[in-house]
């Protein structure tokens, strides 16, 4: 692939995956209870393979040309997030809490499950990544052009979560306050974001 198509696509998907949302609000409410970061950013990361291996295959424009099965997949991804950020509101993480209650493996199923369940994840790579891809005179196939920007797009995302995680944990292990207070603006943008999804797709019924 061409290199400075490489370079735009890092530049505008590290812009896009900068700007905080359910993902940054999951990573921040993990760090904050005590459970494992990195296991929570693998799930996220995770989530978007499946997206990098429907869009590489071609499914992903066959969910994105099927309303039916794209509000049902909406709604799913919103109401996951709205039990998920109401669980944060009512259980407010502090540094303090540790990791009391919480099982390994369950940091990976939620973020796999908030990141698959996405469908602006999916809508990323319907309407940002096919405008990196070379269609023709390349030495790479379509298929292998996608499977690489989505394995940069994955990277990307690690990257800055794993960053996110950490400076949580670290800049507020030693206010509590601060922590829950953080904490609670993760599962209310949670709720916002959930209850976004649902009223638009629903609008369009």
């Amino acid at each position: 692939m061409d290199s400075g198509l490489l370079f735009s696509f890092l530049v505008v998907d590290l812009l896009l995956v900068c700007v905080p949302g359910a993902d940054w609000a999951y990573v921040i409410a993990t760090a904050l209870r005590g459970a494992r970061v990195p296991r929570a950013v693998a799930g996220l990361v995770c989530g978007y393979a499946l997206h990098t291996a429907l869009a590489t295959a071609g499914l992903a424009v066959l969910v994105a040309g099927s309303p039916r099965l794209l509000t049902a997949l909406t709604v799913v991804g919103a109401g996951y997030l709205l039990w998920l950020g109401w669980g944060v509101l009512r259980r407010p993480a502090t540094p303090e809490a540790g990791t009391t209650g919480t099982t390994e493996g369950r940091p990976f199923l939620r973020g796999a499950t908030i990141s698959g369940l996405n469908p602006k994840g999916l809508l990323l790579y319907l309407s940002v990544l096919p405008q990196f891809l070379t269609l023709r005179g390349a030495h790479l196939p379509v298929p292998a052009q996608t499977a690489a920007l989505g394995l940069l797009h994955m990277a990307c995302c690690a990257a800055v979560y794993l960053t996110v995680g950490v400076l949580a944990r670290a800049l507020l292990r030693a206010r509590p306050a601060a922590a829950r207070a953080v904490t609670r603006t993760s599962g209310a943008a949670m709720l916002g974001i959930g209850a976004f999804l649902l009223v638009e797709r629903l609008a369009t019924l």
